[in-house]
């Protein structure tokens, strides 16, 4: 049967098939470009042939999703302001229509007429915050259903017709509530008015976002890079951007998000990659990572640093033909003092001390009427006295002979740490070599610190930093260290703090992260967790982050939620196979020790599964999760394993019940939580 020529979804997806067609051509002219003419060098060529083929990347079309997922019919025209193109490119004609299809990217046809609008231009902006009482200039705002990359249904709002109440959408709930199998996926259809508000901050200022559960803040972090890039590519382009998640597992679970909005040179990374010096071997008790990760610790390396400096007590002479040339002890140390009141980095007050002495030699010169030249800075940066007052240190031995050499260590932290926490932190085995030591993680961050007194790190664009609420403030200084002329934006939730050192308060967390001026957001509208779900885990509040607001679900759906009193590990092999015959994926949660026994039982039933990082397939949509390596992660049903053995496994209980926070508030659509020991008394009815 024919389909009537004014369905309104029938010419949808002819315009979809016609941007798709316009996609395809687009990628296609970039395929056709010949550089042969244009690059002066093969250099120039090499760079140049990568960036075509990074444009070809990010003009892909995505099978399975539609280019545009929503519409915009304003009462009038646009101003032309509101449509120019991001930094570095020609403004874009959107501003001359009144009709605007909404997309992942900008489609124009060969004219150079838009077919589909980039969600992150300005234009766009009323998609997200148009509304009954402040329509934007909107008569109709339509968003689209689509299953694969066909659209489905539609669905419209008259934002400006007073007669037309407004109501919930019941596809952006369907889009919110869609199961998911395999990594996380952007959410350019769904952003609420809040979210878009954080992710269209500018890049000058750094943001913090306080989000709960399923609140959205890490797809807003990493929604706010690809509008960052949009917006500021040019400059983006020159210095980088970054974003850093607590696990390779996470980092896995996110990094499709900004390749499928076509943001393909964002690097990933852990702060265990960034601070990558010495390689690691070994763990710390958690009293020692404590004090290794104060800021404290900062104070004491700058002290063990200069000491390394001395004060000259002989004069230099630097030899020059027949000439002897003599700059004065005093003369010397009136220079030293000077580099070392200036605060500049150990290396360059270094390199910076031979030029100091040789210009003192150069006026000694010239006063007597000699010409000097090149050879006299050479001569004194080769004396060997000059050296000895501010010689080279390595920042991974200064480390490693703190961390062994206990007077060395006493020196240095004296009115810094107590003697309690000097023997915390001193090897109960000195290393012989820097090769050798068992260096730990938090031993990595100081060789870092170190390594930055003596040289500057080098500093990016932007940086995401994700589930920050779990570091030091050692970590925190590595993080700011990486943008202290850029920005940050900032995501975590106190709640869900699960090391020993957990973050309590984000200003102080902020200050070091070198930036206090930031500013601090909170989401507290769940859209991913069930109502009765973060009802049920918000119990835990009181005790792990007392006066944080709770998050309130948006769900229409309430999802399934149960509490099970079990016999056996079959039980709960059992709960599994019910959640498989939902639609989704499924995350089994448990202690990490009681992980290779739920394993084993998988197995025996029969049931494959993955572990965390690992992307579900329509054939294998079970994940076992131990609780350590929950957090970040999401999935559609959820069996929760002995929550008493979780809060067990931790060194503190606050610590053990943040953690059973964390597994309770992973699931989307439902949670069955399985126990044959009791349940933690705080998951008592309030």
């Amino acid at each position: 049967m024919s389909t009537p020529v004014d369905d309104p979804l029938s010419r949808e997806r002819s315009h979809l098939a016609a941007s798709r067609s316009a996609l395809r051509a687009m990628r296609e002219d970039v395929e056709a470009l010949d550089i042969s003419d244009v690059t002066a060098n093969w250099v120039n060529a090499e760079v140049l042939a990568h960036q075509i083929e990074e444009r070809v990347k990010a003009l892909a079309d995505l099978s399975d999703t539609p280019l545009f997922f929503g519409r915009l019919d304003y009462l009038h025209a646009p101003g032309a302001e509101a449509a120019e193109g991001a930094e570095g490119e020609r403004p874009q004609p959107e501003a001359a229509y009144q009709t605007l299809h909404i997309g992942r990217r900008h489609v124009h046809d060969a004219d150079g007429d838009p077919m589909v609008i980039d969600w992150r231009a300005p234009v766009s902006q009323p998609f997200y915050r148009a509304s009954k009482k402040d329509p934007m200039g909107v008569a109709l705002r339509r968003r689209f259903g689509y299953t694969g990359g066909d659209l489905t249904a539609y669905e419209d709002e008259h934002l400006s017709d007073p007669a037309e109440a407004a109501r919930t959408s019941r596809l952006l709930q369907q889009e919110i509530e869609r199961p998911r199998v395999g990594p996380m996926r952007d959410i350019v259809a769904t952003i609420q008015p809040e979210q878009d508000e954080i992710v269209r901050s500018g890049l000058s200022g750094t943001v913090c976002v306080q989000g709960g559960p399923g609140t959205g803040k890490t797809a807003v972090g990493l929604h706010r890079v690809a509008f960052l890039l949009y917006a500021h590519r040019e400059r983006l382009a020159r210095t980088g951007t970054l974003v850093i998640g607590p696990n390779r597992s996470f980092l896995h679970y996110i990094e499709q998000v900004l390749p499928a909005l076509g943001e393909l040179t964002v690097q990933q990374a852990t702060v265990e990659d960034l601070v990558a010096h010495v390689e690691i071997k070994g763990t710390d008790d958690a009293t020692a990572a404590v004090v290794k990760g104060d800021a404290r610790m900062a104070r004491v390396l700058r002290r063990a640093l200069y000491s390394h400096v001395s004060m000259p007590t002989e004069p230099v002479v630097v030899v020059r033909g027949s000439r002897r040339w003599r700059v004065a002890a005093y003369e010397l140390e009136d220079i030293v003092r000077q580099l070392l009141d200036r605060d500049i980095r150990y290396g360059a007050a270094r390199e910076a001390l031979p030029q100091r002495v040789a210009h003192a030699v150069l006026v000694q010169m010239e006063r007597s009427g000699e010409a000097p030249d090149d050879r006299v800075q050479d001569a004194v940066a080769r004396n060997t006295a000059v050296k000895a007052v501010w010689p080279a240190v390595d920042p991974a031995k200064l480390v490693l002979r703190l961390l062994s050499d206990a007077d060395f260590l006493a020196e240095h932290a004296a009115g810094i740490l107590d003697e309690e926490e000097q023997k915390a932190v001193l090897w109960a085995k000195p290393a012989r070599s820097v090769k050798s030591a068992q260096w730990s993680a938090a031993d990595a961050v100081l060789v870092d610190e170190a390594t930055d007194l003596i040289q500057r790190t080098h500093s990016l664009g932007h940086v995401v930093l994700d589930e920050a609420q779990d570091l030091s403030p050692m970590q925190y200084r590595a993080v700011g260290r990486r943008c202290t002329t850029g920005s940050a934006t900032v995501l975590g939730d106190l709640a869900q703090g699960t090391t020993p050192w957990a973050t309590r308060d984000w200003q102080e967390a902020l200050a070091h992260l070198g930036k206090r001026d930031a500013v601090i957001e909170e989401l507290t509208a769940g859209f991913r967790v069930p109502t009765d779900v973060i009802t049920y885990a918000s119990r835990l509040l009181p005790h792990i982050a007392p006066g944080l607001t709770p998050v309130v679900s948006i769900r229409e759906n309430p999802g399934h939620f149960e509490v099970r009193n079990v016999t056996a590990t079959a039980d709960v092999v059992g709960a599994c196979r019910e959640s498989l015959r939902h639609e989704g994926s499924t995350g089994l949660i448990a202690a990490d020790a009681r992980a290779p026994e739920l394993a084993r039982a998988l197995t025996e039933a029969g049931i494959p599964y993955l572990g965390p990082g690992e992307e579900t397939t329509r054939e294998t949509r079970l994940t076992l999760v131990p609780a350590s390596l929950a957090k970040g992660l999401e999935y559609d049903y959820v069996v929760l394993d002995e929550p008493r053995a979780v809060v067990d496994g931790e060194p503190d209980e606050r610590t053990g019940l943040r953690r059973l926070y964390v597994a309770l508030t992973r699931a989307v659509s439902g949670l069955i939580v399985t126990h044959a020991a009791g349940l933690p008394p705080q998951l008592a009815s309030p």
